[in-house]
């Protein structure tokens, strides 16, 4: 029982690479600038922890599901997979609200054409 939330993140990780393959969202769309960005939003959140967990706010919560691996002090493996998760999730949600938002712009601009092009007597 001691990998099954590493093994759930691992599989949730593995769907957001699905998603992004899928719609070219993140890596699949510029790798060097992803992979930094995944780095950087990565590390931002582990020194957050860090600082956390010295000032005493943040505690490992112990469970059976969790494999016992402390990459620090009061820090599990499984936190580094979680925040390369949300990290990931982050940029997939942003990268696919622009796509959307692209794609109901550009219905948006045609419907608008085809008004116009009605209105002023041609058919469309």
């Amino acid at each position: 029982m001691g990998f099954v939330y590493l093994a759930a993140l691992l599989v949730s990780l593995f769907g957001m690479v699905m998603l992004d393959r899928r719609f070219h969202l993140f890596f699949w769309r510029d790798v060097p600038r992803a992979a930094v960005t995944l780095l950087v939003g990565v590390v931002f959140f582990l020194i957050w922890d860090v600082v956390g967990i010295d000032l005493g706010i943040f505690f490992r919560g112990e469970t059976s599901f969790m494999t016992g691996v402390l990459v620090a002090t009061e820090l599990p493996l499984e936190e580094l997979f979680f925040l390369a998760l949300l990290c990931y999730l982050t940029m997939n949600l942003l990268a696919g609200a622009r796509m959307a938002a692209v794609v109901v712009l550009d219905r948006r601009d045609e419907s608008h054409a085809r008004a116009g092009r009605r209105a002023d007597g041609v058919a469309s």
